[in-house]
């Protein structure tokens, strides 16, 4: 029996991935922030976890409640959508802050916390990204405040992976899929994209450390 924390387990790829767990007989922590997100863990069965990753005081909360743990899989989900406007049409402040807060900043307050816990078990820290943040294969803008999020926490992984090497590190492109972020014309269901991110972070080996995979399971060349 596993470990598993998720953050940002209250809807879409994040419950399911709890809902896999749970069903694999795994001992689950779960995430959310808002009451929506609570009930819809405790529905599952679970004792939901508060966390906001944007506050720092929230993430030492969950520091806390999980101090003396040993988590075999961690999984960061939590992340946010921008205007999907291009770079003709510069990010306000607001939406700046609300993008990098939880897609970069997020990823970084909760790494400090968590990845020892996982260091402890040489587990696995999986981390949902995009390939619209791999910066080589740029071919538009639009979204261009979601992309550069992205290749922010890609950056941020990389190297945070170096500090904890008994850690495996992992970045995940799901693929597009039916979540309120995707929209009900993605052709990837939400069971079928979290069954895969399961098995091929559970699959990877020491020389995936730090790997960015694709929606199938292959490893893209770079970040």
């Amino acid at each position: 029996m596993a470990r598993v924390l998720i953050m940002g387990a209250s809807r879409g790829l994040g419950l399911e991935l709890a809902r896999q767990y749970l069903a694999a007989r795994d001992e689950v922590f779960a995430t959310a922030h808002s009451d929506a997100g609570v009930q819809a863990l405790q529905g599952l069965g679970l004792a939901p976890l508060r966390l906001d990753v944007r506050d720092a005081a929230s993430v030492q909360q969950l520091g806390e409640r999980l101090k003396g743990e040993k988590i075999d899989i961690a999984w960061q989900v939590a992340g946010v959508m921008c205007s999907r406007r291009d770079a003709r049409h510069a990010p306000s402040l607001q939406e700046f802050d609300r993008v990098m807060h939880t897609n970069v900043l997020g990823a970084m307050q909760t790494i400090p916390v968590v990845a020892p816990l996982v260091e402890a078990t040489q587990g696995r820290f999986g981390f949902l990204t995009s390939i619209m943040g791999q910066v080589g294969s740029a071919s538009a803008s639009n979204a261009w405040l979601y992309r550069t999020s992205k290749a922010a926490l890609n950056m941020a992984v990389a190297s945070a992976r170096h500090s904890y090497p008994r850690a495996l590190f992992a970045l995940f492109h799901p693929g597009w899929v039916k979540t309120d972020m995707g929209g009900e014309k993605a052709p990837l269901g939400v069971r079928d994209s979290a069954t895969r991110l399961r098995v091929t972070l559970q699959s990877a080996g020491a020389a995936d450390n730090g790997a960015f995979f694709d929606e199938e399971g292959a490893r893209l060349g770079s970040w």
